[in-house]
């Protein structure tokens, strides 16, 4: 199969990460030794532990913390090694085959596991809560009050197991089919069969027939597995209304608020602000279509560049972007990504079965993060790294948490992945002195925050419609699906985009509405975030950046919100919103103020 004939190398080609850190191989022994292992050491915990959580003195209950968290992590490190290696290959059937066993595993270990969590919920909230007090257990003060939210929405040990045990072939096999499914197809494009980041990427080029032919591709293929998908997508959503049915959750968005640790009327401002603001983005469209000197823009014109540049940014040049732009923040977070880069942290080279997109995964706090992504050679993917980089730090930095409170909700989960970029971006800007130059950087710019923030928000409530739909009508048809999508997606570019028939189609290829249902908002809220703390930044005096760094370090041992207001950011205000979305309006308006400048 071509991958991209006569297309410039990157340097990229060969980027592919070293997972020896977990495992040597998928036939390591020590690979095989662990999976025996943890199930042993489980049955030994519950041995130990079951029936006896009300009774243990904090001292006792600090040691079986101790214990779980390290089945946890050795779990983890199977897991993260099984998903790391088949994103590579999703098509290689023994990596399937290893995928599959860490997903029976860890329900496995979940069912034998699950008395521990069960009996701490059930214990009286005022013992609960001299325990959380205590000096023994400090150090998981944060996960242990957190996870006491959870009592009303948790069921029996006898239930929970047999959740846990289903949800193998339920929720996580329908994901993985998807995956495949995806990651298996082939997009026709001018005589070659290419996968399907390959052909999104070309809907960044500056040549507008390769971005129609590249739509067409794309849409041709999705149709193929129109009814495939349609079938995924009503089950992970069925599936979805009997978990929350079962725990007793009001709304289909309520378990991912408990899970971002804040709460409904803080989301609902949120996405009322971004929808309030959606003019904003069709003034800019308007703005776009003047420079690019069209008639109309489709849909597929939204991410063309305004200066028809083809160069390509070598891997080398893009490393070189991100180290200097992190470098002058401050030098540690330089020091960091360096490894990164120089031990083999990161894949980034495209080929054929690697799943598309871009994560950075955090693995456990006894390895590093890995960075996964697909390095095309635009400006845009210098971006991306810098943007999973930002995971990558941010990850590394909150190893010192432990297992349980490393992690942070997804709200301030991309805290340090946006900020990333904006340092990039930033840097960047400021080394420009060519107007046309600065013009086409910051329309760039504001695709990304567009894409981002207001494009994230207009598929949040195609998730409200979807889900909605699904749980008082039944099963949604294809041609249903697309036109709650075209509907959602109206409502956001309004007559600024030229909306395609063939687009209808294109809610069908996005992961996070299956694998992280209610995940997407988690976008606008990092960007708005981060445009109000890069503000912070800039008319700080200093020690901005020493704080900024002592927030990542944080991870999940403290409320965001409290963690946020240390850089003297309240996110509860409603008013709050509207400061990210100022600033935005400020990009906007200097592009319209560059382009009268050039006389566009």
């Amino acid at each position: 199969m071509s991958t991209n004939k006569g297309k410039e190398k990157t340097g990229a080609e060969n980027i592919e990460w070293d997972l020896s850190d977990l495992y040597s191989s998928i036939d390591d022994p020590d690979l095989k030794k662990d999976k025996k292992q943890v199930l042993k050491q489980a049955d030994e915990f519950a041995k130990d532990y079951k029936g006896e959580i009300s009774e243990l003195s904090a001292a006792e209950f600090s040691e079986a913390l101790q214990r779980y968290e390290s089945l946890i992590q050795t779990a983890g490190k199977i897991g993260s090694y099984s998903h790391l290696i088949w994103s590579t290959n999703t098509e290689d059937p023994a990596l399937g085959k290893i995928l599959q066993e860490a997903s029976e595993l860890g329900s496995e270990l979940s069912q034998k596991l699950v008395f521990f969590n069960v009996e701490w919920l059930k214990l009286e909230d005022e013992k609960a809560e001299s325990r959380i007090q205590s000096e023994e257990l400090k150090k998981w003060k944060h996960y242990l009050t957190v996870s006491r939210q959870y009592k009303p929405h948790t069921l029996g040990e006898e239930a929970e197991q047999v959740m846990s045990a289903k949800s193998v072939t339920g929720r996580s096999a329908w994901n993985r089919y998807f995956d495949e499914t995806l990651g298996a197809a082939r997009f026709e494009f001018e005589g070659e069969e290419l996968t399907e980041q390959q052909v999104l990427s070309k809907l960044h080029s500056p040549d507008r027939e390769v971005r129609r032919k590249a739509h067409a591709s794309l849409t041709d293929t999705f149709k193929d597995h129109s009814r495939t998908l349609t079938y995924i997508f009503n089950t992970l959503l069925a599936d979805k209304h009997t978990n929350d049915k079962l725990r007793g959750y009001e709304k289909w968005i309520s378990s991912r608020n408990l899970a971002n640790q804040t709460d409904d009327e803080t989301v609902d401002a949120l996405i009322e602000s971004v929808t309030g603001s959606y003019e904003l983005v069709q003034r800019y469209y308007k703005l776009k279509k003047r420079l690019l000197n069209f008639d109309k823009l489709y849909d597929y014109d939204r991410y063309a560049p305004v200066a028809a540049s083809t160069e390509t940014v070598k891997w080398d040049k893009a490393k070189e972007m991100v180290l200097e732009a992190y470098g002058d923040f401050h030098p540690e977070m330089r020091t960091i990504t360096e490894e990164f880069f120089d031990k083999n942290w990161i894949d980034a080279a495209i080929r054929p079965g690697k799943r598309g997109g871009a994560y950075s995964a955090s693995t456990v706090v006894s390895v590093h993060p890995y960075v996964f992504m697909n390095f095309d050679g635009r400006l845009r993917d210098v971006q991306t790294l810098a943007h999973e980089l930002g995971h990558g730090v941010h990850q590394y930095l909150a190893r010192k948490q432990g297992e349980l409170q490393s992690s942070t909700p997804l709200t301030t989960a991309e805290t340090a992945s946006v900020f990333g970029e904006m340092l990039v971006f930033s840097r960047l800007m400021d080394n420009l002195n060519d107007p046309e130059e600065k013009l086409a950087l910051l329309i760039s710019k504001i695709d990304d925050t567009i894409a981002t923030v207001f494009r994230q928000v207009s598929m949040n409530r195609f998730e409200e419609l979807i889900h909605t739909e699904r749980r008082e009508a039944g099963e949604l048809t294809t041609d249903r699906f697309s036109e709650l999508w075209h509907q959602t997606q109206h409502d956001l570019y309004g007559d600024s985009v030229e909306l395609t028939d063939e687009y209808k189609l294109w809610w069908c290829y996005i992961p996070h509405f299956l694998h992280t249902p209610g995940y997407v908002y988690a976008y606008a809220f990092g960007e708005l975030l981060v445009l109000a703390l890069y503000d912070s930044y800039k008319k700080s005096k200093n020690g901005f950046s020493d704080k900024y760094l002592k927030l990542l370090e944080a991870g999940g041992s403290e409320w965001p919100h409290d963690l946020v207001a240390k850089l003297d950011i309240d996110i509860r205000d409603k008013e709050f919103w509207k400061r990210g979305l100022s600033l935005f309006e400020k990009m906007v308006d200097d592009a319209e103020q560059l382009a009268k400048e050039l006389g566009k």
